[in-house]
This record gives C-alpha cells, structure tokens and sequence, in this order.
C-alpha cells in the first residue's frame, strides 16, 4: 500500500525487515513524532522478535518449560497474538513458530537469501500444536512455553505495534497520525482533508503505477499475501504465510488480500485468514462483514463487504511507501 504524497510530513525508515512510514497532518510535529516512533519500534523489536536471541520473547522460550513473568510490552503483543487466533479459530495461530522455520523461514527476511535455501532438503511440514498448549495468563502477565514449541508473533506484533504507535503519537503530538509497517497501517487523530488516499499496490519497494487507491479516514487497513516474502526451496517457490492446520503454505489463491477495520489487528488477521483459507475468504469475510479486496493469481479483483470499486478515486502513486506484510 502507498499513502499517496499530498499529506502534510512524511518520513520513512527500515525496521523489522520492511519500511515503517509516519505522516502527521501537522509538519511541524513530525521530528518529534518520529523520534518516538523510533523509540517505541525498537522496544517493541527487542521484546517481540523470535530472530533475535537476546530479545524478550527468546529468552522467554529458553526457560525449558518454565513459567516467566514478561513486560507489559511483550504482554500487550502475546494479548494481541491471543486475540487473533481466537476470532480466527486458529486460522492465525503464533505457535507456528516451528513451522516456519522448517518451511526456511529462519533468519529475518532482510538477512534472508533465497539462494542459500534451494539445496535443502524437501519440506517435511506439522502442524502448529495450537494455542491450548502455551500456559499464557494476561492478568499475571505469567508465559509458560513447552520446550518442543516456538511462538512466532510475527503475524500480528507488526499489526499491533502499528495500532500501538498510531494511537499513542496522536495522544502525545495532538494531530493526525497514520503508521505504516510494510502493510500494515493504523491511523489515530485527525485525518486530513478527504482522508488518508491509499493506493493499494503488490510491493511497496516497487508501487504500481496506476494502482486503485481509498481513503481511510480513521482505522486500520492490513494488506496480506504471497508477492513478496518469498524464497526457493528445493524447486519450490515458498512464502512466509503458514497455513496452521498443516504447517506448510496454503495452497496458491489469492496474490494479496485487503482488509479494513476498525484496528490493524483485526485487518491483519482477517487479511492473513483469506489468504490462508483459498477459496473460502469470500465466504468468511462477508459473514464477519469487514470490506475486503482480494487480488487472485491471474490478476482477477473480487470486494466484499462494501469495498469501493478500483476506479473509485484513482490517483497517482507516488509517495508514501505501503505494500504487502
């Protein structure tokens, strides 16, 4: 997704192998605001992330099947890992850990070479043993992992961090925000004038010229699918989103999934569930009644649930970086 360049400030940086991009309605709020957004990004990479071995969330799982007691930080983002397999039953699961790493998926995705992995031998995949087994008490803030299982927050941290910042920037600088983590964008004050113009696009290293755009105007919107994120596996073309049920990649459907909502949370989970369910996602989002985009393989658009048609509102695409998570 790219926010398109008529907004007030506008900056971007790397962060958790993708690009996190900050706009504020008020530009002279924007040094301040990205001095935090820095800040809580990194606390947030230090407790969350399952490639660091010094980080939170590693150590956590190094306790051989030890309750700890974690920082609200890594809490608010196990509460929202809960959260999204709950209202997915299962469908975004954080205990696929294991999976994704057999499927190669081992290292961050910027340290990651897809040419390192096409020598390995075939994927043997299993599925995620499911929530049930990590003792996760929100109240204690207490986190038991068995030894044999490997969380992955990756599906919904980035999500939540961009609800997480969104929210806690427009509070703190008294204007409109959006956050954009590689796709996964949340916006909290204000919005400007005919809202947040998002042009939806595969890739936000490569926007598509041309691309549909909407406006957002208060919210989240989650881009998920299988255009980027990807590597070579012994002659197999693999992708970072794991079907849960069977530990391996969800048969090829859709090329990416759009969702808006009312936090990036849901959007995120609701987007990575169609991707993961195929041909079913049409029929699930319109039960849950959130507006939905979903782009199949050979190019072929289908909405739901109120989405504007791509020719609504269609403008240029340079600007704010966006794309698929």
């Amino acid at each position: 997704m790219n926010v398109l360049h008529d907004m007030p400030a506008t900056a971007d940086f790397p962060v958790f192998g993708t690009t996190a991009q900050l706009l504020v309605t008020v530009p002279g709020a924007l040094a301040g605001a990205l001095r935090r957004l820095r800040r809580e990004l990194a606390a947030i990479d230090a407790a969350c992330s399952r490639f660091r071995s010094d980080s939170e969330l590693s150590r956590a799982q190094s306790g051989h099947g030890r309750a700890v007691v974690v920082s609200p930080l890594l809490g608010g983002a196990l509460d929202a890992a809960w959260h999204a397999a709950r209202i997915s039953h299962g469908l975004v699961d954080p205990t696929v850990g294991q999976a994704v790493r057999r499927l190669g998926y081992d290292r961050s995705f910027a340290a990651l070479r897809p040419e390192e992995l096409g020598g390995i031998g075939p994927v043997v995949p299993a599925a995620a043993p499911g929530i049930g087994v990590v003792a996760w008490d929100p109240a204690e803030r207490s986190l038991r992992v068995p030894p044999e299982v490997r969380l992955d927050l990756g599906a919904t941290a980035k999500a939540w961090a961009a609800d997480r910042c969104a929210g806690a920037l427009a509070d703190a600088m008294g204007c409109g925000v959006l956050v954009n983590l590689g796709g996964d964008l949340a916006a909290a004050g204000p919005a400007p004038a005919g809202g947040w113009r998002v042009a939806l696009s595969d890739d936000h290293r490569r926007p598509t010229p041309g691309a549909p755009t909407v406006a957002v105007r208060s919210g989240a919107l989650a881009t998920s699918g299988v255009a980027v994120r990807a590597w070579n596996r012994s002659g197999r073309r693999m992708h970072h989103i794991v079907d849960p049920r069977t530990g391996d990649n969800p048969a090829p459907c859709w090329r990416t999934v759009s969702v808006a909502a009312a936090s990036c949370v849901d959007a995120n989970t609701a987007a990575t569930a169609a991707v993961v369910l195929g041909h079913d996602a049409l029929g699930m989002l319109g039960q849950v009644g959130l507006p939905a985009r979903l782009v199949a393989l050979d190019g072929t658009v289908h909405t739901v649930g109120g989405w504007p048609a791509d020719d609504a509102g269609a403008a240029g695409t340079d600007g704010v970086k966006g794309g698929v998570s």
